[in-house]
């Protein structure tokens, strides 16, 4: 369609125009004006060029450069014209030349002051700093003032010089004063930092050595004759291997300790063949249990007496007959721990997770604690609990009510005083 150059109407938008300036016009409806400061979008996917706006970062990095360049010219040039004051013996033009240099340093200067006080002086200190200076400036002027209107007819304000003097003389002190407890503070902050720093490679040692003990028990126990068969030479080592780390490392490390060789069923008694040593399956893919008569790879005996294990993950470990008394067990996780003969004597379980946590078998009416010389009885529970007397029972969580009666019958009358939901009409079975 041929467009009339006489008509005053446009051309529509969807009519070509013939002519050179319809062509522009037509291309320049196809382009689209993005609103985040893009360059034009061209049908074909092309952009026009775009220009560097404010907001470019390359403009904001080089805006503070190009804004500093006038005042250092200045400060260079005030300079220059203060040495010639001072050759010609002009005052004035030193003056004038000196005070120019002056502002436009500070010019310079002004814009990077913010960032080096906030860099330098921590957010605490900032205000403390200028407390002082308010109370040092409110002071000399208190001291300045203190000899006004002593004399009729003089001037209304008149500075005492002599305590100026010995305001100065105290400041000066508390400036070697403030100068030692800055270098105490540096002495301290070297000290944390090197603590610090050992803390952290004792932990690293202390977990190499913990990973040692674990491949080391774990190629005796899966050797082709392996502490799972009958050979006590080999359960004898990897006892004494036992023995001497879990004394050597914190109480993190003895949890791990205790969580490997539980899941690893090491310290839990397994039902042996009589004749060949070997352990028996159960038939669920596991090894069977015999609480009476099995052998356990490794006996932790008095290995935990007087341990702390303050606030450990201790799940579902197997602490059967170990000897902890005295040990701290306060804030523990005991969910689902075999507790049964072991010996809780003076033991702390204060605010410890007892859900499901068994200390006893058979029924909690006839299970009585361990004894060193009578046979235990798995079914009646007779001699499978554990020595609970003076146990701390203070904040226990999730306490069965079957745990509950067997703590208050079996603890004395000094722990049943700390058991939740108290110990009445249940008979203190032990006697004291």
């Amino acid at each position: 369609m041929t467009v009339d150059p006489n008509s005053t109407q446009p051309p529509q938008p969807n009519e070509t125009a013939d002519s050179p300036n319809g062509t522009i016009a037509t291309a320049l409806e196809m382009t689209s004006v993005p609103g985040n400061g893009e360059g034009f979008s061209l049908g074909d996917g092309a952009q026009l060029p775009q220009e560097a706006s404010p907001s470019d970062g390359s403009a904001d990095a080089m805006s503070p450069r190009l804004s500093n360049w006038p005042a250092s010219v200045l400060t260079l040039g005030a300079i220059a014209v203060m040495i010639l004051g001072l050759a010609i013996d002009n005052v004035w033009v030193g003056y004038v030349s000196a005070i120019i240099a002056i502002s436009a340093a500070l010019l310079i200067i002004w814009p990077s002051w913010g960032k080096i006080w906030t860099t330098l002086i921590p957010s605490v200190w900032r205000s403390l700093i200028v407390a002082s200076f308010g109370i040092l400036a409110g002071i000399t002027g208190l001291l300045m003032l203190s000899g006004s209107n002593t004399d009729l007819g003089s001037r209304n304000i008149v500075i005492n010089w002599d305590a100026i003097g010995a305001l100065g003389e105290l400041i000066g002190a508390l400036g070697q004063i403030m100068i030692a407890i800055l270098a105490v503070y540096v002495a301290w902050r070297q000290y944390v930092i090197s603590r610090d720093l050992t803390i952290q490679q004792n932990r690293i040692t202390q977990q190499q050595t913990i990973d040692a003990y674990f491949q080391g028990v774990s190629d005796l126990a899966l050797g082709e004759q392996g502490l799972l068969e009958d050979w006590p030479q080999e359960r004898v080592i990897a006892e004494g291997r036992t023995a001497a780390i879990i004394r050597s490392v914190d109480a993190e490390g003895k949890a791990k300790i205790l969580r490997f060789l539980s899941q690893a069923r090491l310290i839990t008694p397994l039902k042996r063949d009589r004749h060949l040593g070997r352990p028996i399956l159960d038939g669920n893919g596991s090894y069977a249990e015999d609480r009476a008569t099995g052998i356990r790879v490794i006996d932790l005996g008095a290995m935990l007496a007087g341990a702390d294990l303050a606030n450990m993950d201790l799940r579902r470990t197997d602490l059967g007959e170990a000897n902890l008394v005295r040990a701290n067990l306060s804030g523990c996780d005991l969910v689902r721990a075999n507790l049964s003969r072991s010996i809780l004597f003076e033991a702390n379980l204060s605010r410890a997770n007892l859900r499901s946590a068994k200390f006893f078998y058979g029924s909690a009416e006839t299970a009585s604690p361990r004894t060193r010389t009578l046979i235990p009885d798995y079914a009646t529970g007779y001699n499978t609990g554990a020595v609970v007397e003076n146990v701390d029972f203070t904040g226990v969580l999730n306490l069965l009510e079957e745990n509950r009666y067997y703590c208050c019958a079996w603890c004395g009358s000094k722990a049943r005083e700390t058991i939740p939901g108290g110990c009445e009409g249940i008979p203190n079975k032990l006697g004291r």
